[in-house]
C-alpha cells in the first residue's frame, strides 16, 4: 500500500526542518508535474479524439460554461480555506483545523445552489437543438463540486503531511475514469451530448474522494502511521468533533480564512476573467468559445503540468519556514538564505521555460494546430491566438513564483491590503476585455491577461524587493540572464521565423520536417547554451528537483 513520502535529507550549513521541507516541496513538485503531463498527455488526445465526433459548440459549452460553474464553485468553496490550513507547521490542533475545513461543504452546497439558478435562469440558454440537456449538465456539474469538497479534510491533511505518492494515484485514478468513460460514451452515443461529459464529471469527483477516504481508513491506525506520530489516530477524528475547550475551530485560522476569501473571489475573476466575459457578456459564440478554449487548453499545457505543481508545492515550502508578517532580522537566518537561494533559482527556471515557449511559439504555432485539429483549428485566428498566448505563458510563469513567495510571506493585514489591489484589477480586467474583445475578437482576451499579469508580477516583485532589501539576498537576480544566453534566444527566433516562411510557401510533409528539424537544432544549441552559462540553476534543478523524484522512499 503506498504511504506519506519520506522528508528527504539535505546537505549541511541549513536547520534541518528547512531541510526537509525543501526536499519534501521539491520531490511534490517533481511528482506532480510529471502527474500533470500525464493528464495533459491524456486529456490532449481526448479532446482531439472528441473533435471528431462532437460539435465546437457542445465543447465549447462544456470546456467554457459548464467548467466555469464547477471551478467557480470548488475554488469559493475551499481555495481560502486551503490556503489558511496549509501555512504553519503541521504540530497544530488538527481538531479544529478539520472541523473549520468541514465547513468547505455547506459553502459548496451555497455557491452551487446559487451558481446554478444563475447558469439556468440568467444566462442565455443554448437551443436544445444544438445543445441538448443543457439543465441536465448544470445540476451534474454543480453536484460534482459539492461531492468533491467532502474530501477536502482529506486532502489537506495529506497535502500538510506531504503523502505525495496518495495525491499521485488518486488523482491519477480519477482521470483515467473521466477519461475512459468519456471516449466509451463518445464512440458508442455520441448523440448524448451533454449526459457524457457530466457523467464523467461525477465520476471523476467521486474517484478522486473515494480513494482518499480508502487510504486513510488503512493507514490510520496502522504501525507507520504509529510511528510517524501521525496527529490523527482514527476515522472518527476526521468527522466534526468538539475539543476539550469546547471551540469548534481554531479563530486565528478562521480570521485568515475570511481574508483569503475575500481574496480569492477577486483571484477567481482573474483567473477565470475570460471565461466569465464570454458566459455573462456573451461576446463569442458557443463555436468561438470552443475553439478559443482549444487553443488556450493546447497553449496552457506546459503553465499546467509544470509551473502550477511548482507554485503549490513551494508554496507549501515557503510557508513553513517563513514567519508572516515577520522582520526578516528576526527570523532564522539560515531560513531566510535558503527560501531567498530557493526563491531566485525558482525564478531563473520558470523564464526560462517560459522565454523558451515564447521563442519558438511563435515560428511553431500553426504547424502544431494544423497537426493537432486539421483545417478547424489551424485556419482563422487559431495560430494568432496560440502566438500571443506563448507570450502569456512567459508572463505567467513568472507571477506564478512571486506570488508563491508573496502570499506564504505576507501578513493577514498585508493580505487584506491586498485585496484592495485585486479589486481594482478585476474591474480593470472586466472592461479591458470586454472591449478588446469588441475590437480584436478572441485576441483581446490573451491581450488583457497579458496586461493584468503584468501588473501582478510588477506588485510581487516590489514586495520582495522590499522583504529582502535590508538583507544581503536578491532573489529577484533570478530574473537575469547571460548575455550569451539571451543572443542565443534572438538567432534562434530569426531562424525559425525565416523557416515558417519556407513552411507557408511550400507545402506536404517534407517542408513540415524541415521545419521540425530546424527548430529542434536551435532548441539543442540553446540548451547548451543554458547547460554551461547557467550553472547554479543546472545544480539546483539536478540535486532538488530530479534527485529528490528519483530518489526512492525508504
Amino acid at each position: 500500500m503506498f504511504g506519506p513520502g519520506e522528508m528527504s535529507r539535505g546537505r549541511g550549513g541549513v536547520a534541518g526542518g528547512s531541510r526537509e521541507a525543501l526536499g519534501s516541496a521539491a520531490r511534490l513538485a517533481s511528482s506532480g508535474a510529471l502527474l500533470q503531463i500525464l493528464f495533459r498527455v491524456i486529456t490532449f488526445g481526448l479532446n482531439a479524439f472528441t473533435l471528431r465526433y462532437l460539435s465546437k459548440e457542445i465543447i465549447g459549452l462544456v470546456n467554457v460554461r459548464l467548467t466555469l460553474l464547477y471551478s467557480t464553485t470548488v475554488f469559493l468553496a475551499r481555495e481560502a480555506f486551503r490556503r489558511a490550513c496549509l501555512s504553519g507547521s503541521t504540530r497544530r490542533n488538527w481538531t479544529k483545523t478539520i472541523n473549520l475545513l468541514w465547513l468547505t461543504v455547506p459553502l459548496g452546497v451555497f455557491w452551487s445552489l446559487f451558481l446554478g439558478w444563475v447558469w439556468l435562469r440568467l444566462l442565455e440558454v443554448p437551443d436544445p437543438d444544438v445543445v441538448p440537456h443543457y439543465e441536465f449538465g448544470v445540476i451534474a456539474f454543480g453536484l460534482s463540486a459539492v461531492v468533491e469538497l467532502l474530501g477536502e479534510p482529506f486532502w489537506v491533511l495529506a497535502q500538510a503531511h506531504l503523502f505525495v505518492r496518495l495525491k499521485v494515484i488518486a488523482e491519477s485514478l480519477s482521470i483515467l475514469s473521466k477519461c475512459l468513460l468519456t471516449v466509451i460514451l463518445v464512440a458508442l452515443l455520441p448523440h448524448w451530448g451533454l449526459y457524457i461529459f457530466s457523467l464523467a464529471q461525477l465520476l471523476y469527483t467521486s474517484v478522486l474522494v473515494l480513494c482518499y477516504v480508502i487510504y486513510f481508513m488503512k493507514f490510520l491506525g496502522s504501525p507507520e502511521a504509529t510511528k510517524k506520530s501521525f496527529p490523527v489516530s482514527r476515522m472518527t477524528a476526521l468527522l466534526p468533533n468538539l475539543d476539550g475547550d469546547h471551540t469548534f475551530v481554531n479563530w486565528n485560522e478562521a480570521r485568515l480564512t475570511w481574508s483569503f476569501f475575500k481574496q480569492s473571489f477577486l483571484k477567481q475573476i482573474l483567473t477565470e476573467g475570460e471565461r466569465y466575459v464570454m458566459t455573462f457578456l456573451n461576446v463569442l459564440n458557443f463555436g468561438d468559445q470552443g475553439i478559443y478554449d482549444i487553443v488556450n487548453n493546447l497553449g496552457s499545457l506546459v503553465a499546467r503540468f509544470v509551473f502550477l505543481p511548482i507554485e503549490e508545492s513551494f508554496y507549501v515550502f515557503f510557508a513553513k519556514i517563513l514567519e508572516r508578517g515577520k522582520d526578516i532580522k528576526l527570523q532564522k537566518q539560515d531560513d531566510i538564505g535558503m527560501a531567498a537561494t530557493v526563491l531566485e533559482s525558482l525564478l531563473k527556471l520558470v523564464l526560462l521555460i517560459g522565454l523558451t515557449i515564447t521563442v519558438f511559439g511563435y515560428a511553431y504555432s500553426h504547424l502544431a494546430l494544423e497537426i493537432y485539429g486539421g483545417p478547424m483549428l489551424s485556419s482563422g485566428t487559431g495560430p494568432s491566438l496560440l502566438r500571443c498566448y506563448s507570450l502569456y505563458v512567459l508572463l505567467l510563469a513568472v507571477n506564478g513564483v512571486t506570488e508563491c513567495f508573496t502570499f506564504a510571506a505576507m501578513c493577514k493585514e498585508e493580505v487584506d491590503r491586498f485585496n484592495f489591489v485585486m479589486l481594482a484589477l478585476s474591474f480593470m480586467f472586466l472592461c479591458i476585455s470586454y472591449f478588446l474583445t469588441h475590437w480584436k475578437g478572441s485576441i483581446g482576451f490573451i491581450f488583457a491577461n497579458c496586461f493584468n499579469m503584468g501588473i501582478r508580477i510588477a506588485h510581487s516583485v516590489h514586495y520582495i524587493y522590499n522583504y529582502f532589501k535590508e538583507s544581503t539576498y536578491r532573489p529577484l537576480m533570478g530574473l537575469l540572464f547571460s548575455p550569451l544566453l539571451i543572443f542565443v534566444y534572438i538567432i534562434s527566433g530569426i531562424i525559425t521565423s525565416f523557416s515558417e516562411v519556407f513552411l507557408c510557401c511550400n507545402e506536404g510533409w517534407l517542408a513540415r520536417l524541415i521545419h521540425i528539424t530546424v527548430g529542434s537544432l536551435c532548441l539543442t544549441a540553446t540548451l547548451i547554451t543554458v547547460f554551461f552559462t547557467e550553472t547554479k540553476l543546472i545544480y539546483f534543478v539536478r540535486t532538488q528537483l530530479l534527485s529528490q523524484y528519483t530518489r526512492k522512499e525508504t
